[in-house]
């Protein structure tokens, strides 16, 4: 669906873009993750035609944004950074006011800012200016304004910056109906729960580079730093070291009250776990989960936390 390749953006001595590779299928949550500067919006505004490359080039299902600019947009919807909306009118003229920029007919166009409206939460608020909304709320008819020409391809820069957690929850939920139907979504945040949350596919974006890219579950592939599962007991455990040893086949240490294993999967390994301990008569009292995840994985890549 989407191809880069190479692609380099620099203004004036900064490197905005040092040659970046990224290929998204179709129908995927892609995840564009970085901190602030790393490159996401510039990458972002190239693909929307706002910026051009300095070198590189894009194809989007098939064409070439640099030759072919006005077919790529026909497939693109884009939800800027910075809110697009005109304070004095409603949420149904605004988006009225967008829809008729994509020249879609009044009936057709009335029909789906109705349906966008209940899609984010808003049918209520139809009528209301848009400088009585609350920041979440204009978020919300921003990503709405994207929609209206029903693209194939969503493009959003940070959509979540600065909104409440109900607006966050509710544009979760309407992104994930979106998935579902089959939209491709390329999504650039610098925070890794909504990655977790949303993508089946990341690009680790930092200093213009992508560092890692892949599903969750490859990224963690990645990373040294083992999972652990912690079993706390009441019973003595150094006795039963060999027994520990010789049933559960996977790295551990004991401690004076618990017992760490190492692991490459929680998932698979913890049921196996605790059966064979309680089959060798060890009194668990509790258990902790020590998961490798985007930030410990981030750290281990850059050195920096990621809203550094």
């Amino acid at each position: 669906m989407i191809k880069i390749k190479n692609l380099h953006k620099s203004y004036g001595d900064i490197q905005a873009l040092k040659g970046i590779d990224i290929e998204i299928k179709e129908g995927e949550f892609y995840g564009l993750l970085g901190p602030n500067g790393a490159g996401k919006t510039t990458t972002i505004n190239i693909l929307s035609t706002i910026l051009k490359p300095d070198d590189g080039e894009i194809f989007i299902n098939g064409f070439n944004l640099k030759t072919d600019a006005k077919q790529c947009k026909n497939y693109i919807g884009i939800v800027p950074q910075e809110i697009a909306l005109y304070d004095d009118l409603t949420a149904y003229d605004n988006l009225f006011f967008w829809g008729k920029l994509y020249k879609i007919n009044n009936k057709l166009l009335s029909k789906k800012i109705n349906e966008l409206l209940n899609l984010m939460g808003l049918e209520e608020r139809k009528n209301h200016k848009i400088k009585t909304f609350s920041g979440g709320m204009k978020r919300r008819i921003n990503i709405a304004c994207a929609l209206l020409h029903s693209p194939k391809i969503i493009l959003m820069d940070e959509p979540t910056v600065g909104v409440d957690p109900q607006s966050r929850n509710l544009i979760f939920e309407a992104l994930r109906k979106l998935h579902q139907q089959g939209t491709t979504i390329i999504y650039t945040t610098h925070y890794m729960e909504e990655v977790e949350k949303l993508c089946n596919k990341i690009s680790i974006i930092d200093y213009g580079k992508i560092i890692a890219q892949g599903s969750i579950n490859e990224l963690k592939k990645l990373s040294k730093i083992s999972e652990s599962i912690i079993i706390y007991s009441d019973s003595e455990l150094k006795e039963k070291k060999e027994i520990i040893s010789n049933s559960i086949k996977i790295p551990f240490d004991i401690y004076d009250n618990n017992i760490k294993f190492y692991t490459n999967n929680i998932n698979t390994d913890l049921s196996k776990i605790i059966n064979e301990i309680n089959t060798i008569g060890i009194n668990i009292t509790n258990i902790e989960l020590k998961k490798t995840n985007l930030e410990t994985l981030f750290l281990e890549l850059t050195g920096r936390k990621l809203r550094d």
